[in-house]
């Protein structure tokens, strides 16, 4: 079974990488992982929040 790692990527990415990076992990289209962090962040300002912290705690892919 392969392994699955959760990183930001450098393949497809628009400012960070962290929406490639999980739905490469969660191996959905990164379409529906940006309008998830979209959707959030117009509702409450969460999804913001979350993608900051994500990106400075998630790992680069190497």
């Amino acid at each position: 079974m392969e392994e699955r790692k959760l990183c930001k990527v450098n393949e497809n990415r628009i400012f960070c990488g962290v929406c490639a990076g999980l739905a490469r992990y969660f191996r959905v289209d990164v379409t529906v992982v940006r309008l998830i962090f979209a959707a959030l962040g117009i509702i409450g300002g969460s999804g913001i929040l979350l993608y900051l912290a994500a990106a400075v705690i998630m790992p680069s892919e190497s």
